[in-house]
């Protein structure tokens, strides 16, 4: 599906589904609502928050303000966030696969299901392998091949140990039988800079961030069972023939534990009148960002089967260092 096949189709649920009415279920915000996003700006989640927040004035009667608060591989602004008064004027939007994975790996004292409510869901990052532009793996192929004949040699970028790019990564070189040296970064716009500035060999990041910068970085494959509904022209590395971690990055808006019913349903029908704007759909596409709603009892579920899948994964990771 292109640029414009995709906006059509967007425009389309849009016209079914889309109503301008800005009271959601019994809650309507008051008091300005600060998202935290507990990542550096600039990154795929950090388009998603911003996205939602230029769209949202004839929706919301209040702005959405996006507030950065990085470090520690997201935690530092999801605490943050969990100590947040539950009254719905503080959520946080985040990549939930990273986050599950983070406090899968570290043991964190906040976690997507003690510390928050499941809002919703409003859209997909999908890990990608990318190498320079001027590499000289032309294919997954060429480089599991090269990979392969020398371990141990080369680097690797992903944005923080733990998340859910190093988790797919991994699984995806232990499953083909690479070994590489890895190299964290924050943010997918660092890892972006590092496989420019040809700071290392390859990278597994959001397929997003390839968006305007095609003619620097060459991506071989995405970490995915189905392609992309934007990048349509892009492989996934299981059609190329190789084994994969099925793990992927579902972006999704978190309220602090013990917010109100009515609270919580409300942010949900915001969310999904946002999701089902034209405007946002747009902006979803420019940056090549795909765009999935999914209401809060789904996403839920949606997490803690990655939860499942994903322990094989972290329990090697844990027993490596």
């Amino acid at each position: 599906m292109d640029r414009r096949n995709f906006l059509q189709w967007a425009g389309a649920a849009s016209a079914m589904a889309f109503t301008s009415s800005p009271v959601f279920a019994d809650w309507s915000p008051r008091r300005p609502i600060n998202i935290i996003l507990p990542y550096k700006a600039g990154g795929g989640t950090d388009s998603f928050a911003r996205a939602m927040a230029s769209v949202s004035g004839d929706l919301v009667p209040v702005p959405l303000v996006v507030v950065n608060k990085p470090g520690s591989s997201g935690i530092t602004g999801a605490t943050e966030a969990a100590a947040a008064r539950p009254d719905g004027n503080t959520v946080m939007l985040t990549s939930a696969g990273s986050f599950l994975l983070t406090s899968m790996l570290r043991g964190t004292d906040v976690n997507p299901f003690d510390s928050f409510e499941i809002i919703g869901q409003i859209g997909n990052l999908t890990t990608s392998l990318f190498v320079p532009a001027n590499s000289p793996y032309g294919s997954a192929a060429d480089f599991v091949a090269a990979a392969q004949a020398s371990p141990g040699k080369l680097r690797w970028a992903h944005t923080g140990r733990g998340g859910i790019h190093h988790v797919a990564g991994q699984g995806f070189l232990s499953a083909n039988g690479i070994e590489a040296v890895d190299v964290p970064f924050k943010g997918g716009a660092g890892v972006r800079a590092a496989i420019i500035g040809e700071q290392v060999d390859f990278a597994f990041t959001g397929i997003q961030q390839a968006a305007g910068f095609e003619d620097q970085l060459r991506v071989l494959g995405l970490n995915a069972t189905a392609r992309d509904a934007i990048k349509t022209g892009i492989p996934t590395l299981p059609e190329q023939g190789f084994k994969i971690a099925e793990v992927s990055s579902p972006i999704v808006l978190f309220a602090p534990r013990g917010v109100e019913p009515d609270i919580l349903s409300g942010m949900e029908k915001m969310l999904q009148d946002i999701a089902q704007l034209p405007a946002f759909a747009e902006i979803m596409a420019e940056r090549g960002n795909t765009l999935a709603f999914l209401p809060g009892a789904e996403a839920k579920a949606r997490l803690m089967k990655m939860q499942e899948d994903a322990a094989p994964i972290i329990a090697s990771l844990k027993s490596s260092n």
